[in-house]
């Protein structure tokens, strides 16, 4: 309850009131029509790639929002994202979510839904940044531009496994440190990257689209994309000026501004260097 009444903010859903009834306590939120899961199982084809934009948007907004108020969600996944049919998008369920503070500490790895959970939990790190939200986010906008989970496993390990299948088993090449993570093993299979274009070929998501996913899913949890830094990618630049502007009209939104600088700082091109350190929310 404290967290959501920090969090607020068009795309995290509303809290109405919380009452208590015989000693139970009731959370009474807004009102939305689907969650973003029933949403792609009712669909009977991908959706527009400009409502694929929207929806991606939208989602990193809301994470960026939480992760400049310090907070992880930790259990992003299509079930806690509800949409409404004006196509508004909010995150749901805090119910693992955490605020962190100073220094970052250990945190659990029994977090995050299989399908969504990075390896870095996976693996046993006990210390993470909003690098973990990210890669979760990664995650979904492939979902939602495919209409299919991109690493659906059934145990731990087939997690790990169906990850490294796509992007290549890690090591220390690619992933200084990854090694010496508890539950990394030296005799995992040895897979080689896909091209994440072939992966998501039917996508439609462009060039582009796969960058930032690619940027997403970045094996370094440091070196992963940061939401403030993915809602300046170019994959969003024929569609942000019109979704900031409808965000502000809608709320009326002080904070679109304050935590960008300008409209003009906005419309930065270009490619980034990443460094998503555990002090780095944004």
């Amino acid at each position: 309850v404290s967290l959501l009444k920090e969090l607020e903010h068009p795309c995290i859903v509303e809290l109405e009131r919380s009452l208590y009834i015989d000693g139970d306590l009731y959370l009474v939120f807004a009102f939305m029509d689907n969650d973003l899961k029933q949403y792609l199982d009712n669909s009977e084809k991908n959706l527009e790639m400009s409502l694929v934009k929207s929806y991606a948007f939208l989602l990193i907004e809301g994470v960026r929002h939480c992760h400049s108020r310090r907070v992880l969600h930790r259990d992003l996944k299509p079930q806690n994202i509800l949409i409404s049919k004006e196509g508004d998008l909010k995150i749901a369920d805090f119910g693992l979510g955490r605020e962190h503070g100073l220094p970052i500490g250990k945190l659990t790895h029994e977090v995050v839904t299989l399908w969504y959970r990075p390896p870095e939990i996976l693996l046993g790190q006990e210390k993470y940044s909003g690098a973990a939200d990210i890669w979760g986010v990664g995650c979904i906008i492939a979902e939602i531009a495919t209409r299919r989970a991109l690493f659906p496993g059934d145990s731990e390990i087939d997690q790990l496994f169906q990850i490294f299948k796509i992007l290549g088993t890690p090591n220390e090449d690619v992933w200084p440190g990854v090694s010496r993570l508890e539950n990394y093993k030296q005799h995992f299979p040895c897979w080689k990257p896909q091209s994440l274009s072939n992966v998501l070929q039917n996508s439609n998501l462009g060039q582009d689209g796969i960058d930032l996913i690619e940027k997403m899913l970045t094996y370094p949890p440091n070196k992963r994309i940061t939401a403030k830094e993915a809602l300046l990618h170019p994959w969003f630049d024929d569609v942000r000026t019109t979704i900031l502007e409808k965000l502000e009209k809608r709320q009326s939104l002080h904070l679109i501004n304050t935590s960008y600088g300008s409209k003009e700082n906005l419309k930065v091109h270009g490619r980034h260097e990443h460094r998503n350190t555990p002090m780095d929310f944004e």
